[in-house]
């Protein structure tokens, strides 16, 4: 039986659509599997094998792309070799829990995207892929750095600087809190500096000379789930700056005036104690003299009346 005409151009179509949608379902399942790591952080690549393992001879080997970074071997004795590269190791028991886990010291920004892959080894060199694994690289930017320069083109620039952040961030800039730059006035230019493998970013936003302009710059690192702003704020008028300097400079003065005061008033009080002691030393004196001159009364009155009873 002929196929219909027009059947094959119709075949070939449902073929292509298939094998786009299957590329699409593979990519889909490979970002998936990726595992997010932190720049300069250990990170695990995870893979546990569900299956029976061999019981001795047999070895496993991790692979980044096509160069071995660990491989480990099982005699028929039970023991293990073990070699690994740039600190890489599985668990201890692995053979046990079956966890064949890759375990990254320090993730390095070059790594962002590669694949990783377990292979095992066992009875006549027959070799298995048992995981792929890939990483995914990030760092977060620091704090954004904003300056105003004001041009004399009657033009203002600000200048946002952010560094050591991975991958290339998104800029953006807001004019008042909400109003968006004007087309060209932005040019934002990423840099990847030679030996940490880190991202610097720069952002200029050129605008036309204003004193009361609310400029903010915003840096996205979505890889790190982060969001970085900083602001811009007008400077304070003239009129707000000279009632500063007023109250200033009265505070001052009503400091200075206040500090006379509490030492004048410590004076006066030290003056009066010692009026107050002086007048009481000179009542204590008054009494020892008169008690002085009773005693002398008393004596002449004892030495009077004794010749008057010798006669009797």
């Amino acid at each position: 039986m002929r196929p219909q005409e027009g059947a094959a151009p119709v075949l070939a179509l449902w073929c292509c659509a298939g094998l786009l949608l299957s590329s699409v379902f593979l990519c889909a399942g490979v970002e998936r599997e990726c595992v997010p790591g932190t720049v300069g952080q250990p990170v695990v690549l995870p893979c546990l094998f569900k299956e029976g393992l061999p019981v001795v001879n047999f070895s496993i080997e991790w692979r980044k792309d096509d160069k071995v970074v660990l491989r480990s071997m099982w005699d028929q004795y039970g023991n293990v070799e073990s070699w690994r590269s740039n600190g890489t190791t599985i668990p201890a028991d692995a053979t046990r829990t079956k966890n064949f886990s890759l375990k990254l010291s320090a993730v390095d920004p070059r790594e962002d995207r590669m694949n990783y892959s377990l292979f095992l080894t066992s009875g006549e060199n027959q070799s298995s892929l048992l995981c792929t694994v890939c990483l995914r690289v990030a760092a977060s930017f620091s704090v954004p750095l904003l300056e105003r320069k004001d041009t004399a083109e009657s033009q203002t620039t600000f200048l946002c600087h952010s560094t050591g952040g991975y991958p290339q961030p998104a800029v953006y800039w807001l004019i008042n809190e909400t109003q968006m730059p004007p087309e060209g006035s932005v040019r934002t230019q990423t840099a990847l500096t030679p030996d940490s493998h880190l991202y610097n970013v720069t952002s200029n936003l050129t605008i036309p000379f204003s004193k009361d302009v609310n400029v903010s710059c915003i840096i996205e690192n979505p890889s790190m789930n982060e969001t970085l702003e900083k602001k811009h704020m007008p400077a304070a008028g003239p009129v707000t700056g000279r009632a500063s300097e007023a109250m200033w400079i009265f505070s001052t003065a009503l400091c200075v005036v206040v500090g006379l005061m509490v030492f004048a008033g410590v004076i006066y009080q030290i003056h009066l104690d010692k009026i107050s002691k002086r007048r009481k030393e000179e009542h204590e004196d008054s009494l020892r003299g008169n008690k002085r001159r009773w005693q002398v009364f008393e004596e002449e009155e004892s030495m009077m009346s004794d010749p008057k009873e010798t006669e009797v």
